[in-house]
């Protein structure tokens, strides 16, 4: 075989060598690749909900700015929780809320809050509590006695003298505090005080009783152990 052909020969062994290598390489690479995305975790599920941008205190009416969407775990979500699109703008919270809590429909007054409230045969009831400064150490969630006593010589009646307080309605719950504005402790046409308005739970009965004894005394609360 003359000398060129073996130059040939040798050139081509080396050509199909670094083919090999070449080819081997890519397949390592490829493998390793494969190992990797066999090796990473898939993306765990999540839900999208809605939930406070910042604090919010009880009472207050709902912003676009005051929520956000966040995502979590489906085995994390709430009963109740407010999905993408639900309107809360306008709404008012039931209790305050932390900057990221998840906002439910019983969060917030109205048809949801009544709802929670029907399941146990509760209704909502308004009152007044006299002391508007007391009324600040509540929160929603306390449970309270409602104490109803007449001042001697009150606006509720000037020619009766006092009467020991009384209890009116045992361990019901403050559902929520409303603050609009200002109007907490408001003056009535005669300039009284008109009280702190608070919204508790309670059985049909006990309204009735509540909103017997505040036309005639005036309102106040002891604060229950849970």
């Amino acid at each position: 075989m003359s000398a060129g052909v073996h130059a040939a020969v040798r050139r081509l062994r080396r050509g199909l060598s670094w083919h090999r290598r070449a080819v081997a390489a890519v397949l390592a690479a490829t493998a390793a690749a494969g190992v990797l995305v066999a090796a990473r975790p898939p993306s765990a599920p999540s839900v999208a909900v809605v939930a406070a941008a910042h604090d919010l205190a009880s009472g207050a009416t709902l912003a676009p700015g005051d929520v956000q969407t966040v995502r979590m775990r489906p085995d994390r979500v709430p009963a109740g929780a407010l999905r993408p699109g639900s309107r809360v703008d306008g709404r008012v919270l039931a209790g305050a809320v932390r900057s990221g809590e998840t906002l439910t429909d019983v969060r917030l007054v109205g048809p949801g809050l009544a709802d929670a409230l029907a399941s146990e045969d509760l209704v909502a009831v308004p009152v007044r509590l006299a002391d508007t400064q007391a009324t600040r150490l509540l929160h929603p969630g306390d449970l309270v006695d409602v104490l109803a006593a007449r001042p001697a010589g009150s606006d509720f009646d000037a020619t009766h003298p006092a009467t020991p307080a009384r209890v009116v309605a045992s361990r019901v719950r403050v559902v929520t505090i409303p603050q609009t504005g200002g109007t907490q402790g408001l003056l009535d046409e005669q300039g009284s005080s008109a009280g702190a308005l608070v919204v508790l739970a309670t059985t049909p009965e006990t309204a009735a009783d509540l909103a017997g004894a505040q036309t005639a005394s005036a309102l106040s609360t002891v604060v229950r152990a849970g």
